[in-house]
């Protein structure tokens, strides 16, 4: 009995052995479309040594991009550009916010996004207005108001800034 069980366990690891050796490990540059190999022409020297994951990754940016209006492209060689020329501290602390912000639960992900794309859609002035009413702000009053749980929400910052000033004689 145990003899045939060990054969058994043998010949499972075996199979899962070979089937994981038939899995792929990421397409070929040979197999991209031309417009994925014109996009990803500088990684074609490396192409192989990237593991799947980044392969698919770059593939799916790929077609983001191929599928981009001149005016989005244009706008996202800004952002890239803007993204080079940041210090290099500043660029880890980025990723370092980045990564912190993938690791949250997808409803604090939406929370946030939604907060950016209302900042965002405000009218330039009112935003320059509410940073500069931000910086202006004591350290301790700004973690007063950083996302901290219920009392975090943007509602309520917004009534904050709304009120803000009065009663310090700055309306």
């Amino acid at each position: 009995m145990k003899k045939r069980l060990g054969w058994g366990f043998f010949i499972l690891i075996l199979g899962l052995a070979g089937f994981a050796w038939g899995q792929p490990s990421g397409s070929s540059w040979e197999k991209l479309s031309p417009q994925e190999q014109q996009v990803l022409k500088p990684f074609k020297d490396r192409w192989g040594n990237l593991s799947p994951d980044r392969q698919e990754r770059l593939r799916k940016g790929a077609d983001r991009w191929q599928k981009m209006t001149p005016d989005d492209r244009k706008e996202a060689q800004d952002r890239f550009k803007r993204w080079q020329d940041l210090p290099p501290d500043q660029r880890d602390l980025i990723r370092k916010r980045h990564d912190e912000f993938r690791r949250l639960p997808s409803e604090e992900q939406e929370k946030i996004r939604n907060r950016s794309r209302w900042f965002r859609e405000l009218p330039p002035e009112r935003r320059r207005e509410l940073q500069e009413r931000w910086q202006s702000l004591p350290e301790p009053e700004r973690r007063e108001l950083r996302p901290q749980g219920p009392k975090g929400i943007p509602e309520e910052r917004r009534d904050y800034f709304k009120n803000w000033g009065k009663g310090r004689g700055k309306e």
